[in-house]
């Protein structure tokens, strides 16, 4: 299967296209005379695993100093 296809091209080749990517492909799609790439097609990236909130409730306690002068908005400032 090809790996480089221009606009018509894949335009006719839509179904075949995708199931290359499906398989793990990456297609490139040119334009022009000069067939410069300009789009790549391929399979999503890997996704991460959501955590789940408050996984360390109950195994963790957090001490703050009597004397820590800081307000809200500097904290959160960075």
């Amino acid at each position: 299967m090809k790996t480089s296809y221009t606009i018509g091209e894949f335009k006719a080749e839509l179904p075949r296209v995708l199931d290359a990517v499906q398989q793990g492909g990456t297609i490139s799609i040119t334009y022009g005379r000069g067939r410069r790439p300009v789009a790549q097609i391929g399979p999503p990236a890997a996704q991460r695993k959501l955590r789940k909130l408050g996984s360390l409730c109950g195994r963790v306690k957090v001490h703050v100093a009597e004397d820590w002068k800081i307000d809200e908005s500097t904290f959160l400032a960075g």
